[in-house]
């Protein structure tokens, strides 16, 4: 990994983490920075989240990612999720070709990637390259100790904790 740090935006389900992601996009934008990545939103129907999209942040290009796992269902999935497994390859192309930039999004790595090196693999090697003036990597807290495994210098940042956080305080925090 690079000597540019990388933050892990860390939360429990449905806290904003994603929201927290696409409010520093817009701080990069208006910088003049250079936003790659992959954002995951929520589809809500009623409140509830349904299923998620993944958005490449430098391009806007939208594809399904997941929706609610049904019992017996087989494919790339989760507990709770049925991934697109097109929507993964299409991310993994994405992450490739995300650095250099100024600022890495990866909205995030969850069991897929930490636990079973399926999921958006190349993410991975997009943080560690370092080629990024700040990366900020969402993982949820139970994941955190894998996410430290591949990444032992990130700092986290507590979605909670980040009221009013603006990217120029997260560039010098080493």
């Amino acid at each position: 990994m690079g000597l540019a740090p990388v933050w892990f935006i860390t939360g429990e389900h449905d806290v904003g983490k994603t929201y927290l992601c696409q409010r520093f996009a817009s701080q990069a934008h208006a910088l003049g920075w250079v936003a790659a990545g992959i954002l995951s939103p929520a589809v809500l129907l009623d409140g509830k989240k349904i299923a998620i999209q993944a958005l490449d942040v430098r391009m806007g290009e939208l594809h399904p990612l997941a929706v609610l796992a049904q019992s017996g269902q087989g494919g790339t999935r989760t507990e709770r999720w049925l991934f697109n497994d097109s929507a993964i390859e299409w991310g993994n192309t994405v992450w490739r070709a995300a650095t250099p930039c100024d600022l890495l999004l990866v909205d995030e790595l969850g069991p897929l990637e930490l636990e079973r090196g399926e999921g958006w693999i190349a993410a991975i090697p997009a943080v560690r390259s370092g080629q990024f003036k700040l990366a900020l990597v969402v993982v949820r807290p139970e994941l955190l100790a894998a996410a430290r495994g591949l990444f032992p210098t990130a700092r986290d940042l507590d979605v909670a904790a980040a009221e009013g956080c603006r990217l120029e305080t997260l560039l010098h925090p080493f």
